[in-house]
């Protein structure tokens, strides 16, 4: 889908795709593989000294949709408890600074873990603006692998729009509408009533693919394709589940999904684990660690 272009040259924004089942059991994943390492690998970049919960979150979703093996990178004062909590992964401290924001000279050490690395997630639980895009312009250029910008992440797109285009469209940005107006300078609420054409000028350019979600998701690549889902509720505007929807993305390219195929099933499963709690615990008040136990039990559901 592309998209239209009427009388007098002017580009108006495609109609989204509906993301259904049918659409997904068309559009399948990658088999699984018969162990971890056909499941790929992911290195997950995130945290401060305050937030090493956001890592976790993000983590633990990877592995529930299926990644393989998982790495964390985080911040040193911290390191040590999230490997005890996620004994699953290899944790490794970066140092930081007097805020315990990871510092930007860990850049390389973070190169050292993402060589051989199928897919990269940063962002998750940075804090900092400043220190988040020193960060991340000494190490994204010289990524080579399938890469997902969370949340605070953004801030780098945002000042460096050319940023991701050395990966050919193996990029996602996984943001809420409040991260996407920052990142392109607009108001808040115009992209909160309507997400689909800011994503989709983002994604065009910045080549890449953009998730944003909210209650709903709606998901734009740079060759003006769109999708919606109409999954989840307001249960879903919830401390850390951000980090749970990008943890997902994360783990689908892993295992081998493109940029958009991840973006429209992470986001579509995002939103129906929102579902699924809603009608066990309540329309509001399940926690973000809980969304991530659903997504398996939801991509066997959506294999048959």
């Amino acid at each position: 889908m592309t998209a239209d272009r009427p009388r007098g040259g002017v580009t108006t924004t495609p109609a989204p795709t509906a993301v259904t089942p049918k659409l997904l059991r068309g559009w399948p994943l990658p088999e699984p593989g018969k162990d971890k390492e056909s499941r790929g690998r992911l290195l997950v970049l995130g945290g401060t000294a305050s937030t090493p919960g956001a890592v976790l979150l993000a983590g633990e979703a990877a592995l529930r949709a299926g990644a393989g093996k998982l790495q964390v990178a985080t911040a040193a004062p911290v390191a040590a408890a999230l490997a005890v909590a996620v004994p699953e992964a290899l944790v490794a401290p970066l140092g930081t600074d007097h805020d315990g924001n990871i510092v930007p000279a860990a850049a390389e050490e973070v190169l050292d873990l993402a060589d051989g690395a199928d897919a990269v997630l940063v962002g998750p639980g940075f804090a900092d603006i400043e220190a988040t895009v020193a960060l991340l312009e000494r190490l994204v250029p010289r990524l080579e692998c399938p890469v997902v910008v969370d949340a605070l992440a953004s801030a780098y797109i945002g000042e460096r729009r050319e940023g991701l285009a050395h990966l050919g469209g193996r990029a996602v940005l996984t943001l809420n509408p409040t991260e996407l107006a920052k990142t392109l300078g607009e108001a808040p609420d115009s992209v909160e009533a309507d997400p689909v054409d800011p994503a989709l000028r983002l994604a065009r350019e910045s080549s890449a693919v953009v998730l944003c979600g909210g209650q709903g998701k709606s998901v734009a690549g740079a060759d003006g394709q769109v999708w919606s889902s109409g999954a989840g509720g307001p249960g879903l505007g919830v401390s850390g589940s951000g980090d749970v929807q990008a943890g997902i993305v994360a783990g689908l390219l892993s295992r081998g999904a493109d940029a958009a195929q991840a973006a429209v099933w992470g986001g579509h499963l995002h939103g129906s684990a929102g579902d699924v709690l809603a009608g066990r615990v309540g329309t509001v008040g399940f926690l973000a660690r809980e969304i991530s136990g659903c997504v398996p039990g939801l991509l066997e559901a959506l294999s048959r």
